[in-house]
């Protein structure tokens, strides 16, 4: 096998070939564009080419246009087959790059299989292949929308410097976005007729109809479009290596003659526009700390607003301080969420991979990642403590005292970063040290286009919170190439990974039907805005109607009792659902109570629902005692119950009792009236079950009275 580097000089010398300009542009129309049928709309079958291992990757091909402006480009068409042999000589090379890149990988596996002793396995000579290779964490669509946000505050310096503004630069480059897509429409109609002939023009922008279509100066649009290309005369000559700084990230568009720019990947394109401002504003000595201090705010204030969407703004907090008795400062949490006793730590920074990390040196990438997550998670997790801890006092921007619950089940702990940081998912499971307690969560790594897609499907606090839940519950056993593949997983098949799993992998090809809702959600092209799964099953159902009321009711045995319905797969969802309305039936019907109980998951769980118009006091009595017998006949750890009002079906009350087992001389004398479930029909009424005593000894076994233990939960 050569060595990478002489495969990447052929390649070198390839792409410098007359008329290898047409052989990129072919690839991009080929490996870049989505087709899809508009009457019938976008589907995930419509995406999945993308996934093929057969296309080239946006890494791939940069690498081929950074290859290309090393010498003056001759535009002339080759003939048919040149073209072929350039195209097919390309795949052959960068497929062997992609092999050599593999070999430390592969030999190190060879060493684990032959037991030999092998330390750490994702070194960084092993994960400059994850880097290179790894997928895409934003779509287009967001680094557009994104970037209006992130430089807002930046304007003024853009106007005086530059003499435009982010959202010109946004206006320009979406209407370059649909002219570029009409065009190549078009082609592909006409493909087989013109073959190559007209696919670089497909690529082609030209100033004058971004000017007619916008509205926009002409002289302003070129002023744009030139920001963003290759500086006349330079021939990329710092990209040597395949991760040497290649010109074409931070300048994507070449520029053709007088009126027309080349622009191979729109996708390159809308992400220097993300990026590529900041380090303007980098040289500028004067503005730097200024521009470092903006991109900070951006972070955290959209966090907070993205997270105020699911849980609603009065939920978050921004900015909180956290003191001691004493008025010392002891912490900063960048976002808190509190919704019942559930409690997120959000810290966001704005540190990303550096170059000299994507080359594979190991020390950088570990120093890289440390700014980046470690230290973003130590933070949560000491913030974290102080939160359990009950001796501070928390405080928003306005300085106004947080009400932090007595009580806290679950701690969450979000670390986000701001751009996009390759194989963060990888490098998370690696590198980063946490430590787990019984309410403080292993955390949750993810970019700010992570957060935003996450938002945008699971609007509510309990499907948000009920996800986050499972990923950091699984973040030793789930392997995935990006957190929007693991998502699209949830949304489809309702994530769960069984304690007989030691391993789940997931193929990035999943994320096609998170890709398709996104993309109708923000590009408004016809299609599902939601993909049929978890989202869809919920709510036609009574138990999805149930679920929503259970949000207006964050109580800690609601939530809990939201959690396990969440978990559940459809079929026992349309069971219970069809309980819930055959006692509702049987209540109207009869104006008297009745109930419903259900196993789930194997019999170590179980859901008792009563339908009655009782007065709260005794409703609350009856649906008490009914689960504890339940609980303690079905020999369960953990059951749950509900009590719904039959006019309106509306949740009145929720209970959840989660302590182990045991056998109990008081629960065998109290349950023996009570009919065993054969997991079928609706049980009896609970006026059927022995009444337990508000005073007598509770019968979980705890020692305490009734009244204070069980009944009050």
């Amino acid at each position: 096998m050569r060595k990478e580097q002489e495969i990447f000089d052929d390649l070198a010398k390839l792409c410098v070939s007359p008329g290898y300009v047409h052989a990129i542009a072919c690839l991009c129309f080929r490996d870049n564009m989505v087709f899809y049928d508009k009457k019938e709309g976008m589907t995930a079958d419509d995406m999945r080419p993308l996934f093929s291992s057969e296309r080239l990757i946006r890494t791939e091909i940069s690498t081929l246009i950074g290859l290309l402006i090393k010498e003056e480009i001759a535009y002339a068409l080759p003939d048919p087959s040149m073209l072929w042999q350039y195209i097919t000589k390309t795949e052959s090379l960068l497929k062997e790059l992609h092999d050599s890149m593999l070999r430390p990988a592969i030999k190190m596996l060879e060493q684990k299989t032959s037991q030999k002793h092998v330390g750490q396995f994702w070194t960084g000579e092993i994960l400059r292949e994850a880097i290179f290779y790894g997928s895409e964490s934003a779509y287009s669509f967001q680094y557009r929308e994104l970037s209006l946000r992130k430089y807002a505050r930046d304007n003024r310096w853009l106007e005086d410097t530059k003499s435009f503004s982010i959202e010109r630069v946004r206006d320009i480059t979406h209407m370059a976005q649909k002219i570029q897509d009409e065009k190549l429409t078009k082609i592909r109609a006409r493909y087989s007729d013109i073959w190559p002939a007209l696919v670089l023009a497909g690529h082609t922008l030209t100033i004058h109809e971004i000017a007619d279509r916008t509205g926009i100066e002409r002289s302003e649009v070129e002023k744009i479009l030139m920001a963003f290309s290759v500086p006349p005369k330079n021939r990329n000559t710092s990209f040597q290596s395949l991760n040497d700084f290649n010109i074409v990230a931070a300048s994507p568009l070449i520029r053709y003659n007088d009126d027309s720019f080349i622009s191979f990947q729109q996708y390159n394109l809308v992400e220097a526009m993300y990026e590529s401002p900041f380090y303007w504003m980098y040289e500028d000595q004067n503005y730097r700390v200024t521009a470092q201090e903006n991109r900070g705010r951006f972070t955290e204030e959209f966090c907070r607003g993205r997270l105020g969407l699911a849980f609603g703004k009065e939920n978050v907090f921004a900015n909180v301080d956290i003191f001691d008795s004493k008025g010392k400062k002891l912490g900063e949490i960048d976002c808190l969420v509190i919704f019942g006793d559930r409690i997120i730590v959000l810290q966001a920074k704005s540190k990303r991979l550096t170059l000299e990390a994507r080359k594979g040196n190991d020390r950088q990438i570990k120093d890289d990642f440390k700014k980046s997550v470690q230290n973003s998670y130590d933070q949560g997790y000491r913030d974290a403590n102080l939160l359990i801890g009950k001796h501070c006092k928390f405080t928003d921007s306005a300085s106004n005292e947080i009400d932090v619950p007595d009580e806290i089940k679950e701690i969450y702990i979000l670390c986000v970063v701001s751009d996009h940081y390759p194989a963060l998912s990888f490098q998370a499971r690696e590198f980063l040290q946490f430590e787990e307690t019984d309410t403080i969560y292993p955390p949750f790594v993810m970019d700010v286009f992570t957060l935003d897609a996450l938002t945008e499907m699971l609007q509510s606090p309990l499907l948000l919170l009920s996800y986050i839940n499972r990923r950091t519950s699984y973040s030793d056993r789930l392997i995935a190439p990006n957190e929007l593949t693991i998502l699209s997983d949830h949304l489809k098949n309702n994530l769960w990974v069984s304690d007989g799993h030691d391993l789940f992998v997931l193929g990035n090809e999943i994320s096609s039907y998170l890709d398709v809702a996104m993309t109708v959600r923000r590009e408004g092209v016809p299609g599902e805005r939601t993909p049929d799964g978890i989202l869809t099953r919920l709510e036609t159902t009574t138990l999805g109607r149930i679920i929503k009321a259970i949000e207006a009711i964050p109580s800690p045995a609601t939530i809990d009792l939201g959690f396990m319905l969440l978990t559940l797969s459809e079929n026992t969802i349309t069971a219970i659902s069809e309980g819930i309305d055959k006692i509702i039936d049987l209540s109207r019907k009869d104006g008297k109570g009745h109930d419903f109980t259900i196993g789930v998951r194997e019999g170590s769980t179980g859901l008792t629902i009563h339908c009655n118009d009782d007065p709260m006091p005794v409703a609350v009595e009856r649906l008490q005692t009914h689960c504890v017998l339940r609980k303690y006949t079905e020999r369960a750890d953990n059951w749950f119950g509900m009590r719904i009002y039959p006019k309106n079906v509306s949740l009145m009350l929720g209970v959840s009792l989660g302590y182990k087992w045991e056998q109990n001389d008081d629960l065998d004398t109290y349950a023996r009236s009570l009919l065993k479930f054969d997991g079928n029909d609706t049980s009896t009424t609970p006026g059927t079950t022995k009444k337990i005593g508000r005073n007598e000894p509770c019968p979980c076994g705890s020692g305490r009275k009734y009244k204070n233990c069980c009944m009050a939960r």
